[in-house]
């Protein structure tokens, strides 16, 4: 195979997009077509893909401040969300997280709890949090701004966020999914076989070879032909310059 990913079309205007910004295009993604459910994204560039899936193709998508309060697309107010209403829309499975990771393994154990044994870590982190609760009530993707086998790892030193592989041990799969991960490379789902994580699309100017050294387990998907990260629309690259992040935030979250 081609060390470099095939694309179906040529554009252009390609080299004027910026890593970052096929990001924001592949967080926005996770939400196309969800409908009427609580986007709740956590990090800039998760957070700009929701509004830019808002702003565009599924304008159905409620926002919140990360309080209590729904929000319109200018961050004005636009009704109350009380706590125990936004435990209904989790465990009703009315929410799509987009969460980070510290260690993500290849059925989508998620940990950002701790590095080592947890009973004596080399590292604390946030704790388990509420990612097994996420995890198992509504959909969750991940966003991962630095691609590294640090990790993308072949087994998460403490399970936070369910995986495909525990969640079907556990006979909890009903409500259990987990779209798709994007990185700072590219973009996953858990289509491959038993739900392992396999390689949808390289963010142009990244090579298959790049994504398998920053990868600590085989990656499903990588032995065939790849296809690029959709382009910005030259209306959802206009959104993203000038309305959703005129300061240009999103190239500090993706350093290339």
């Amino acid at each position: 195979m081609s060390s470099t990913a095939t694309n179906a079309s040529t554009n252009t205007s390609a080299p004027t997009v910026t890593r970052a910004e096929y990001c924001v295009i592949a967080c926005a993604e996770a939400w196309r077509d969800n409908g009427e459910v609580l986007a709740s994204p956590m990090g800039l560039v998760p957070s700009f893909g929701a509004r830019l899936a808002k702003r565009t193709f599924s304008p159905d998508l409620l926002l919140t401040d990360g309080e209590a309060m729904l929000v319109g697309l200018d961050g004005t107010a636009e009704g109350w969300l009380p706590y125990r209403r936004h435990l209904t829309m989790v465990t009703g499975g009315r929410r799509h997280v987009m969460m980070g990771a510290s260690q993500i393994d290849r059925y989508g154990n998620q940990n950002i709890s701790c590095i080592g044994d947890w009973e004596r870590p080399a590292r604390q982190l946030l704790g388990v949090r509420g990612a097994p609760v996420n995890t198992l009530n509504n959909p969750v993707s991940y966003w991962i701004p630095k691609h590294s086998t640090r990790v993308f790892v072949e087994r998460v030193d403490m399970v936070s966020g369910v995986g495909y592989d525990r969640a079907e041990a556990a006979g909890v799969t009903r409500f259990h999914r987990l779209p798709r991960v994007v990185s700072d490379l590219g973009v996953f789902d858990f289509t491959g076989p038993d739900h392992s994580m396999r390689l949808v699309s390289l963010h142009p100017g990244v090579t298959v070879e790049q994504v398998r050294a920053a990868t600590g387990f085989e990656l499903a998907g990588a032995d065939g032909e790849v296809p690029y990260t959709r382009e910005p629309a030259p209306g959802e690259l206009r959104l993203i310059r000038e309305v959703i992040d005129p300061k240009g935030l999103r190239d500090r979250e993706v350093r290339v």
